[in-house]
């Protein structure tokens, strides 16, 4: 019997390391309870990982901080129905950023970064806008339903915005 050899690649414990990094700043986030510094959070957290890691990665990454939220109560309960939609919505909104950046780190250039985090958050919030509008109408719990709406409308625009801030401050150290 022969013995097995495990190799580590530099490049491939590097992106592990990141995208774990990454996935613990995201799901951490929720734990503050205040949608004014987790959403840029995990947007920020989105936003980098597709920079540095690719678009596959920051699609993964957009799959538990909604689940996260709501199990610790950022997210009420009654909103259950809409974390595939906010998971759809960060996707959108990461493929659009990589489709629109699509420039290796190395080459960062700051308009680019600009226009595309800019047209995702656009586009993540008018999904997220839509789908919600319909979901929220579901709601038979009106107080409830105009919280949802206020969640769902203008903020995920603002922290989307924010966390794009906050990753090119990021990525601009990174890059050092």
């Amino acid at each position: 019997m022969y013995p097995k050899t495990l190799a580590l690649n530099k490049t491939k414990t590097l992106s592990l390391v990141y995208f774990s990094a990454l996935l613990g700043v995201s799901i951490v986030a929720p734990l503050f309870h205040f949608q004014p510094i987790t959403g840029p959070i995990v947007n920020a957290c989105l936003f980098i990982a597709t920079a540095i890691l690719g678009v596959q990665a920051g699609i993964m990454l957009c799959l538990l901080p909604s689940l996260v939220a709501l199990s610790v109560g950022a997210l009420p309960t009654p909103l259950a129905p809409m974390i595939p939609f906010i998971m759809a919505s960060n996707a959108i909104m990461v493929v659009i950023f990589a489709n629109i950046t699509r420039k290796e780190l190395g080459s960062f250039f700051p308009l680019n970064f600009f226009v595309g985090v800019a047209l995702a958050g656009i586009s993540k919030f008018l999904f997220l806008f839509s789908t919600s509008y319909i979901v929220i109408h579901l709601i038979s719990q009106k107080p409830i339903a105009q919280k949802a709406s206020q969640m769902m409308s203008w903020p995920q625009l603002t922290t989307a915005l924010l966390g794009g801030l906050i990753a090119f401050a990021f990525l601009k150290f990174y890059k050092r």
